[in-house]
Protein backbone atom coordinates (compact mmCIF):
# COMPACT_ATOMS: atom_id res chain seq x y z
CA UNK A 1 0.00 0.00 0.00
CA UNK A 2 3.02 2.62 0.90
CA UNK A 3 4.16 2.19 -2.40
CA UNK A 4 1.12 3.14 -4.43
CA UNK A 5 -0.26 5.93 -2.01
CA UNK A 6 2.81 7.88 -0.76
CA UNK A 7 2.20 11.17 -2.87
CA UNK A 8 -0.62 11.78 -0.25
CA UNK A 9 0.24 11.10 3.75
CA UNK A 10 -3.19 12.14 4.94
CA UNK A 11 -6.65 13.04 4.54
CA UNK A 12 -9.01 15.90 5.72
CA UNK A 13 -12.57 15.30 6.75
CA UNK A 14 -15.11 17.94 5.00
CA UNK A 15 -17.61 16.46 7.88
CA UNK A 16 -20.73 18.64 7.34
CA UNK A 17 -19.03 22.08 5.86
CA UNK A 18 -22.12 22.60 4.51
CA UNK A 19 -24.10 23.40 7.66
CA UNK A 20 -21.83 25.74 9.22
CA UNK A 21 -24.55 27.00 11.82
CA UNK A 22 -24.96 23.25 12.68
CA UNK A 23 -21.90 22.18 13.72
CA UNK A 24 -22.41 22.86 17.25
CA UNK A 25 -25.96 21.28 17.53
CA UNK A 26 -24.77 18.20 15.41
CA UNK A 27 -22.16 17.84 18.04
CA UNK A 28 -24.38 17.72 20.71
CA UNK A 29 -26.68 15.53 19.08
CA UNK A 30 -23.45 12.96 18.05
CA UNK A 31 -22.38 13.18 21.46
CA UNK A 32 -26.20 12.18 23.05
CA UNK A 33 -26.89 9.48 20.44
CA UNK A 34 -23.68 7.69 20.97
CA UNK A 35 -23.76 8.15 24.81
CA UNK A 36 -27.26 6.07 24.59
CA UNK A 37 -26.08 4.10 22.03
CA UNK A 38 -22.88 2.60 24.34
CA UNK A 39 -25.36 2.98 27.66
CA UNK A 40 -28.46 1.15 26.27
CA UNK A 41 -25.96 -1.83 24.41
CA UNK A 42 -24.11 -2.55 26.98
CA UNK A 43 -26.93 -2.72 29.52
CA UNK A 44 -28.60 -5.24 27.57
CA UNK A 45 -25.40 -7.35 27.24
CA UNK A 46 -24.73 -6.98 30.88
CA UNK A 47 -28.95 -8.01 31.40
CA UNK A 48 -28.56 -10.86 29.38
CA UNK A 49 -25.57 -12.25 30.87
CA UNK A 50 -26.33 -11.73 34.28
CA UNK A 51 -30.29 -13.72 33.74
CA UNK A 52 -29.36 -17.03 33.22
CA UNK A 53 -33.35 -17.42 32.12
CA UNK A 54 -31.88 -15.47 29.04
CA UNK A 55 -28.93 -17.94 27.86
CA UNK A 56 -31.21 -18.55 24.58
CA UNK A 57 -29.89 -18.45 21.13
CA UNK A 58 -31.87 -15.26 20.52
CA UNK A 59 -30.49 -13.57 23.30
CA UNK A 60 -26.87 -15.10 22.11
CA UNK A 61 -27.12 -13.36 18.92
CA UNK A 62 -29.02 -9.91 20.28
CA UNK A 63 -25.60 -10.15 22.81
CA UNK A 64 -23.02 -9.94 19.29
CA UNK A 65 -25.50 -7.47 17.59
CA UNK A 66 -25.16 -5.02 20.85
CA UNK A 67 -21.85 -5.75 21.01
CA UNK A 68 -20.92 -5.14 17.09
CA UNK A 69 -23.01 -1.93 17.52
CA UNK A 70 -20.67 -0.75 20.21
CA UNK A 71 -17.67 -1.62 17.91
CA UNK A 72 -19.15 -0.13 14.71
CA UNK A 73 -20.02 3.35 15.82
CA UNK A 74 -17.07 3.57 18.25
CA UNK A 75 -14.75 3.23 14.77
CA UNK A 76 -16.19 6.45 13.31
CA UNK A 77 -17.79 8.07 16.05
CA UNK A 78 -15.19 9.92 17.91
CA UNK A 79 -13.25 10.98 15.19
CA UNK A 80 -16.45 12.34 13.60
CA UNK A 81 -17.34 14.74 17.04
CA UNK A 82 -13.32 16.15 17.79
CA UNK A 83 -14.08 16.98 13.30
CA UNK A 84 -17.16 18.83 14.28
CA UNK A 85 -15.65 21.30 16.60
CA UNK A 86 -11.99 21.27 16.26
CA UNK A 87 -10.30 22.78 13.29
CA UNK A 88 -7.90 18.85 13.39
CA UNK A 89 -10.13 17.42 10.90
CA UNK A 90 -7.11 15.35 9.52
CA UNK A 91 -6.51 11.15 9.94
CA UNK A 92 -3.68 9.79 8.68
CA UNK A 93 -3.56 7.71 5.41
CA UNK A 94 -3.14 4.32 7.67
CA UNK A 95 -5.62 5.65 10.33
CA UNK A 96 -8.18 6.56 7.29
CA UNK A 97 -7.25 2.48 6.24
CA UNK A 98 -7.53 0.99 9.81
CA UNK A 99 -11.22 3.44 9.89
CA UNK A 100 -12.73 2.00 7.12
CA UNK A 101 -11.27 -1.70 7.61
CA UNK A 102 -13.06 -1.87 10.73
CA UNK A 103 -15.95 0.15 9.78
CA UNK A 104 -16.48 -2.77 6.78
CA UNK A 105 -15.88 -5.68 9.59
CA UNK A 106 -18.73 -4.41 11.62
CA UNK A 107 -20.97 -3.50 8.75
CA UNK A 108 -20.66 -6.68 6.96
CA UNK A 109 -20.71 -8.54 10.33
CA UNK A 110 -24.02 -6.72 11.13
CA UNK A 111 -25.71 -7.68 7.53
CA UNK A 112 -24.77 -11.91 8.06
CA UNK A 113 -25.65 -11.50 11.75
CA UNK A 114 -28.95 -9.72 11.28
CA UNK A 115 -29.62 -13.03 8.60
CA UNK A 116 -28.70 -15.89 11.40
CA UNK A 117 -31.20 -14.25 13.90
CA UNK A 118 -33.64 -14.33 11.11
CA UNK A 119 -33.15 -18.34 10.35
CA UNK A 120 -33.22 -18.44 14.20
CA UNK A 121 -36.71 -16.77 14.74
CA UNK A 122 -38.11 -18.85 11.22
CA UNK A 123 -36.68 -22.37 13.00
CA UNK A 124 -38.38 -21.16 16.75
CA UNK A 125 -42.01 -20.30 14.68
CA UNK A 126 -41.81 -22.72 11.92
CA UNK A 127 -40.36 -25.76 13.41
CA UNK A 128 -40.73 -25.52 17.22
CA UNK A 129 -40.50 -29.45 17.99
CA UNK A 130 -36.45 -29.68 16.68
CA UNK A 131 -35.40 -25.99 17.63
CA UNK A 132 -33.46 -27.31 20.41
CA UNK A 133 -31.95 -29.56 18.10
CA UNK A 134 -30.98 -27.26 15.58
CA UNK A 135 -30.36 -24.05 17.19
CA UNK A 136 -27.71 -25.75 19.46
CA UNK A 137 -25.23 -24.10 21.42
CA UNK A 138 -22.51 -25.35 18.55
CA UNK A 139 -25.12 -24.17 15.96
CA UNK A 140 -25.42 -20.69 17.20
CA UNK A 141 -21.37 -20.46 17.49
CA UNK A 142 -20.52 -21.48 14.49
CA UNK A 143 -22.77 -18.59 12.42
CA UNK A 144 -21.48 -16.11 14.97
CA UNK A 145 -18.22 -17.18 13.91
CA UNK A 146 -19.12 -17.37 9.90
CA UNK A 147 -20.70 -13.87 10.36
CA UNK A 148 -17.53 -12.40 11.86
CA UNK A 149 -15.11 -14.41 9.60
CA UNK A 150 -17.21 -13.26 6.41
CA UNK A 151 -17.06 -9.65 8.30
CA UNK A 152 -13.11 -9.54 8.70
CA UNK A 153 -12.15 -11.00 4.94
CA UNK A 154 -14.59 -8.44 3.24
CA UNK A 155 -13.03 -5.54 5.36
CA UNK A 156 -9.55 -6.32 4.74
CA UNK A 157 -10.25 -7.59 0.57
CA UNK A 158 -11.96 -4.03 0.37
CA UNK A 159 -9.84 -2.18 2.20
CA UNK A 160 -6.45 -3.45 0.11
CA UNK A 161 -8.26 -3.03 -2.74
CA UNK A 162 -9.16 0.43 -2.09
CA UNK A 163 -5.72 1.71 -0.72
CA UNK A 164 -3.76 0.30 -3.51
CA UNK A 165 -5.23 3.02 -5.60
CA UNK A 166 -2.48 6.46 -5.99
CA UNK A 167 -3.83 9.06 -4.51
CA UNK A 168 -1.92 12.15 -5.75
CA UNK A 169 -4.12 14.86 -4.64
CA UNK A 170 -6.87 16.46 -3.31
CA UNK A 171 -6.83 14.93 0.05
CA UNK A 172 -10.41 16.61 1.61
CA UNK A 173 -12.62 14.00 1.66
CA UNK A 174 -16.18 14.84 1.24
CA UNK A 175 -17.72 13.10 4.56
CA UNK A 176 -17.13 12.18 7.98
CA UNK A 177 -15.69 9.08 7.97
CA UNK A 178 -13.27 7.36 5.59
CA UNK A 179 -16.02 5.17 3.82
CA UNK A 180 -15.35 3.89 0.05
CA UNK A 181 -17.24 6.00 -2.37
CA UNK A 182 -15.99 9.40 -1.41
CA UNK A 183 -12.31 7.96 -1.48
CA UNK A 184 -12.57 6.91 -4.91
CA UNK A 185 -13.54 9.94 -5.69
CA UNK A 186 -9.65 11.32 -4.82
CA UNK A 187 -8.03 8.42 -6.32
CA UNK A 188 -6.13 9.06 -9.10
CA UNK A 189 -6.80 6.53 -12.09
CA UNK A 190 -9.22 4.37 -13.13
CA UNK A 191 -11.84 3.48 -10.20
CA UNK A 192 -14.11 1.20 -12.01
CA UNK A 193 -12.99 -2.07 -11.25
CA UNK A 194 -13.49 -0.64 -7.54
CA UNK A 195 -17.23 0.82 -8.05
CA UNK A 196 -18.00 -2.60 -9.48
CA UNK A 197 -16.61 -4.35 -6.55
CA UNK A 198 -18.46 -1.94 -4.20
CA UNK A 199 -21.44 -3.19 -5.78
CA UNK A 200 -20.77 -6.65 -5.97
CA UNK A 201 -19.71 -6.72 -1.59
CA UNK A 202 -23.37 -4.74 -1.52
CA UNK A 203 -25.09 -7.41 -3.43
CA UNK A 204 -23.50 -10.27 -1.87
CA UNK A 205 -23.51 -9.36 1.90
CA UNK A 206 -26.04 -6.94 2.14
CA UNK A 207 -28.91 -7.55 -0.63
CA UNK A 208 -28.71 -10.99 -0.56
CA UNK A 209 -28.72 -11.79 3.22
CA UNK A 210 -31.68 -9.06 3.55
CA UNK A 211 -33.46 -10.92 0.92
CA UNK A 212 -33.05 -14.10 3.03
CA UNK A 213 -34.35 -12.44 5.80
CA UNK A 214 -37.85 -11.33 4.23
CA UNK A 215 -37.71 -15.32 2.84
CA UNK A 216 -37.83 -15.97 6.38
CA UNK A 217 -40.38 -14.03 7.58
CA UNK A 218 -42.76 -15.15 4.62
CA UNK A 219 -42.40 -18.27 6.32
CA UNK A 220 -42.80 -17.45 9.71
CA UNK A 221 -45.78 -15.11 9.03
CA UNK A 222 -47.78 -17.81 7.66
CA UNK A 223 -47.08 -19.88 9.98
CA UNK A 224 -47.80 -17.51 12.58
CA UNK A 225 -51.33 -16.81 10.89
CA UNK A 226 -52.21 -20.59 11.09
CA UNK A 227 -51.50 -20.27 14.88
CA UNK A 228 -55.30 -21.45 16.39
CA UNK A 229 -53.89 -19.54 19.43
CA UNK A 230 -54.36 -15.38 19.64
CA UNK A 231 -52.01 -15.08 22.31
CA UNK A 232 -49.80 -17.48 20.57
CA UNK A 233 -49.67 -15.19 17.64
CA UNK A 234 -49.54 -12.02 19.67
CA UNK A 235 -46.47 -13.33 21.48
CA UNK A 236 -44.63 -14.36 18.41
CA UNK A 237 -45.50 -11.04 16.01
CA UNK A 238 -43.95 -9.02 19.21
CA UNK A 239 -40.56 -11.35 19.12
CA UNK A 240 -40.66 -11.14 15.22
CA UNK A 241 -41.56 -7.47 14.75
CA UNK A 242 -38.71 -5.91 16.74
CA UNK A 243 -36.23 -7.81 14.69
CA UNK A 244 -38.02 -6.45 12.11
CA UNK A 245 -37.96 -2.62 12.85
CA UNK A 246 -33.86 -3.34 13.23
CA UNK A 247 -33.68 -4.71 9.44
CA UNK A 248 -35.88 -2.65 8.41
CA UNK A 249 -33.56 0.42 9.95
CA UNK A 250 -30.18 -1.06 8.99
CA UNK A 251 -30.61 -2.82 5.52
CA UNK A 252 -33.21 0.62 4.52
CA UNK A 253 -30.33 2.76 4.43
CA UNK A 254 -27.39 1.00 3.63
CA UNK A 255 -29.01 -0.46 0.41
CA UNK A 256 -29.98 3.25 -0.50
CA UNK A 257 -26.89 4.30 -0.01
CA UNK A 258 -24.66 1.68 -1.76
CA UNK A 259 -26.68 0.38 -4.92
CA UNK A 260 -28.10 3.43 -5.49
CA UNK A 261 -27.05 4.69 -9.50
CA UNK A 262 -24.08 6.51 -9.10
CA UNK A 263 -25.74 9.51 -11.00
CA UNK A 264 -28.33 10.12 -8.03
CA UNK A 265 -25.23 10.60 -5.78
CA UNK A 266 -25.27 13.18 -3.61
CA UNK A 267 -22.76 13.96 -0.97
CA UNK A 268 -24.88 15.14 1.57
CA UNK A 269 -28.01 12.71 1.00
CA UNK A 270 -24.77 10.13 1.79
CA UNK A 271 -23.90 11.83 4.65
CA UNK A 272 -27.51 12.44 6.36
CA UNK A 273 -27.57 8.52 5.43
CA UNK A 274 -24.76 7.34 6.68
CA UNK A 275 -25.34 9.19 10.22
CA UNK A 276 -28.56 7.36 10.21
CA UNK A 277 -27.09 4.06 9.95
CA UNK A 278 -23.90 4.64 12.20
CA UNK A 279 -25.70 6.19 14.93
CA UNK A 280 -28.92 6.79 14.67
CA UNK A 281 -29.95 2.72 14.57
CA UNK A 282 -27.60 2.12 17.01
CA UNK A 283 -29.24 4.04 19.50
CA UNK A 284 -32.83 2.58 18.69
CA UNK A 285 -31.76 -0.91 18.73
CA UNK A 286 -31.61 -1.11 22.69
CA UNK A 287 -34.74 0.74 22.59
CA UNK A 288 -36.76 -1.48 20.34
CA UNK A 289 -35.52 -5.16 21.91
CA UNK A 290 -36.12 -3.17 25.53
CA UNK A 291 -39.31 -1.64 25.46
CA UNK A 292 -40.66 -4.31 22.79
CA UNK A 293 -39.62 -7.70 24.71
CA UNK A 294 -41.01 -8.23 27.93
CA UNK A 295 -38.77 -10.52 29.34
CA UNK A 296 -35.83 -8.28 28.42
CA UNK A 297 -37.61 -5.65 30.81
CA UNK A 298 -37.89 -8.19 33.62
CA UNK A 299 -34.48 -9.22 33.73
CA UNK A 300 -33.76 -5.80 33.45
CA UNK A 301 -36.03 -4.81 36.81
CA UNK A 302 -34.87 -7.81 38.66
CA UNK A 303 -30.95 -6.91 37.79
CA UNK A 304 -31.77 -3.46 38.80
CA UNK A 305 -33.68 -4.44 41.92
CA UNK A 306 -31.12 -7.45 42.86
CA UNK A 307 -28.13 -3.79 42.59
CA UNK A 308 -30.31 -2.11 44.82
CA UNK A 309 -30.61 -5.02 47.34
CA UNK A 310 -26.95 -5.81 47.45
CA UNK A 311 -25.80 -2.23 47.67
CA UNK A 312 -24.06 -2.19 44.50
CA UNK A 313 -26.46 0.20 42.63
CA UNK A 314 -26.00 3.69 44.85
Amino acid sequence: MANHSSLVSEFVFDCFSGLPNLQVFLFVAVLFMYGMSLAGNTTITAVIKLNPALHTPMYFFLTNLSLLEICYTTAIVPKMLVSLVSENRKISLWGCATQMYFFTLFGITECCLLAAMAYDRYVAICNPLRYSVIMNRGACAQLSVASWSVGVIVGLGQTNYVFSLTYCGPNRINHFFCDIPPLLTLACGDTSMNVIAVYLVAVLFITTPFLLILASYVFILTSILRMPSAEGRRKAFSTCSSHLIVVSLFYGSGIVTYLRPKSSYSTEVDKLLALFYTVVTSMLNPIIYSLRNKEVKEALRRTISSGLCSGKIP
